[in-house]
């Protein structure tokens, strides 16, 4: 169904369908193509799904930061001759979409900020990546794949690990450097000053990041929508795809023509 380009930033992608266009940005150690869930979105949006740089087939890694991944939408959008876009990040992705906003205000029609935050205390952020770390010398990747997605998900049938097998990849090289990226978060200031329709969803057992610090969220941004979906975890649009899809189709219609 969809098709891999390259733009001038050899930024790989997948594009297809038809409409305004809508971006979907993935989480830590995700690739674009788990997105494919929301693929469907094509009946009515032009949906345009990156690899983020050290991830997926992404090679290019001089610099890992949630800016260089943000600029590197930026450059991708306008690639592509798209003046604005509809931003849908999940996680890290949610992080990414913040950071498009605030380089680039007038190319987001609208903001989607799935299972994210916006801020996170230095000392805890140093505490968690050391803890991290710590496990990762000590198991194997596949057992860490095991853990993360025992950890993502809260129902662990085997369709929904399977899933999360097939499109979590994370790169040894990077991985670290991309969770401290997000650990440097600092949007406290960035959030009252969002003027465009912003949904933001969390999962009601997400023990990622937990649903409040959504609701934070929620409340600095004048105007946003704000939903939980009961009995999932940090990845819902896996383990309540049609929910999650029909959450935010509405959302996307009701901002149709947003700028």
């Amino acid at each position: 169904m969809g098709i891999l380009y390259n733009s001038f930033f050899d930024t790989p992608y997948l594009r297809f369908g038809v409409g305004e266009a809508l971006v979907f940005i993935h989480g830590l150690g995700e690739v674009k193509e788990g997105w494919a869930n929301q693929f469907e979105f094509a009946d009515q949006y032009d949906v345009i799904i990156p690899d983020l740089r050290g991830h997926g087939e992404y090679t290019m890694t001089d610099e890992i930061s949630i800016k260089h991944f943000a600029y590197d939408v930026i450059s991708l959008l306008k690639g592509l001759g798209l003046e604005s876009a509809h931003i849908c990040g999940l996680s890290m992705g949610g992080m990414v979409a913040q950071e498009i906003y605030r380089h680039a205000p007038e190319m987001c029609r609208s903001l989607m900020l799935v299972s994210t935050f916006h801020y996170a205390p230095k000392r805890l952020g140093n505490l968690f990546i050391k803890h991290r770390r710590a496990r990762a010398e000590n198991s194997s990747p596949d057992a860490l794949k095991e853990k993360s997605a025992r950890v993502c998900l809260h129902s662990w049938t085997s369709e929904n690990l399977d899933s999360f097998y097939q499109f979590y990849r994370p790169n040894s090289e990077f991985f670290f450097k991309s969770m401290e990226a997000c650990l440097s978060v600092n949007n406290l200031s960035l959030l009252p000053k969002i003027k465009v329709p912003t949904l933001i969803l969390g999962g009601q057992y997400d023990s990622v990041i937990p649903p409040w610090v959504q609701l934070l969220m929620h409340k600095q941004i004048r105007h946003s929508e704000f939903a939980i979906f009961r009995n999932t975890g940090h990845i819902a649009k896996l383990e309540a795809k049609d929910q999650f899809n029909d959450v935010l189709r509405k959302f996307l219609n009701k901002h149709k023509g947003a700028s």
